[in-house]
């Protein structure tokens, strides 16, 4: 039906850990709005994905706990017309939510100290906005 969500090497979701629900979308559609099931619900439960180690599963659980009821994680798509163009919108969502949750987590920052130039540009540009503003100042007549 469709190829498998790759998260990361050697990370698949399984299609028995995803759940399609189909229902009437309130988007675009003229009269056949209200015949079509065109809006798409998938539900991926987290726990039914085997994943590579603990760390990997614990930090997708914890990127993606506002998102989750449980251990379930849902995406819908409504925007297009036709069922099917709404399952692929829905897969490609779900797709960018859990790679993205499933990334390593990036480097600490080190933390570092503006240059002499940088600092000598920032006061000049500071300056520079003080003078402007000077003169859109009402003229002092003491």
């Amino acid at each position: 039906m469709h190829r498998p969500l790759v998260l990361a090497p050697g990370l698949v979701v399984p299609d028995a850990a995803l759940t399609w629900r189909f229902s009437r979308s309130s988007g675009p559609g003229g009269q056949s709005v209200n015949t079509a099931d065109s809006r798409v619900e998938l539900s991926v439960d987290l726990e039914a994905i085997p994943w590579r180690d603990d760390a990997q599963r614990d930090r997708v659980l914890e990127r993606l706990r506002s998102r989750r009821v449980g251990t379930v994680v849902t995406v819908t798509a409504s925007e297009h017309r036709a069922q099917l163009r709404n399952r692929e919108a829905a897969l490609a969502r779900l797709l960018v939510l859990l790679t993205d949750a499933v990334a390593p987590p990036d480097p600490p920052r080190r933390a570092t100290r503006p240059s002499r130039a940088s600092r000598e540009r920032r006061v000049r540009a500071q300056r520079r906005r003080q003078e402007i503003k000077a003169l859109r100042r009402r003229p002092d007549h003491s």
